[in-house]
């Protein structure tokens, strides 16, 4: 492939890429309440630091020449560890009592905690 193909493809995932984190950050700064917010970052940050680790890979592949088996081992350990991260963080959020914001419509955790409530 011609160098500045590549150098264009490998542009647009980093820049892809930084924007969705930016998106990831605006969510966090902006959205009203913590299960909203884990749900902004751990979707955009996520897919955004994949997207940067892409673009890492793919320079030092096809530019340098050179094969980095871990930047692959971190493109698959953040795929795989933040979005649990964020779901654990929020069902530790929702056990402790943080309140939905006002507006939320749909609370489908309340139903699982209200049967192991009767239960017990």
């Amino acid at each position: 492939m011609c160098s500045t193909v590549v150098e264009i493809i490998i542009s647009a995932f980093a820049i892809i890429g930084g924007l969705l984190s930016i998106v990831g950050s605006i969510g966090l700064l902006r959205l009203p309440d913590v299960y909203l917010r884990i749900h902004a970052v751990s979707k955009n940050a996520t897919l955004g630091v994949i997207m940067i680790m892409v673009a890492t890979f793919l320079f030092f592949l096809l530019l340098e020449g050179e094969f980095i088996g871990k930047i692959l081992l971190t493109i698959l350990f953040v795929f795989l560890t933040a979005p649990v991260a964020g779901l654990m963080i929020s069902r530790a959020a929702y056990r402790i009592g943080t309140p939905l914001f006002d507006k939320t419509s749909q609370d489908d955790l309340k139903k699982v905690y209200e049967k192991k409530a009767k239960r017990t």
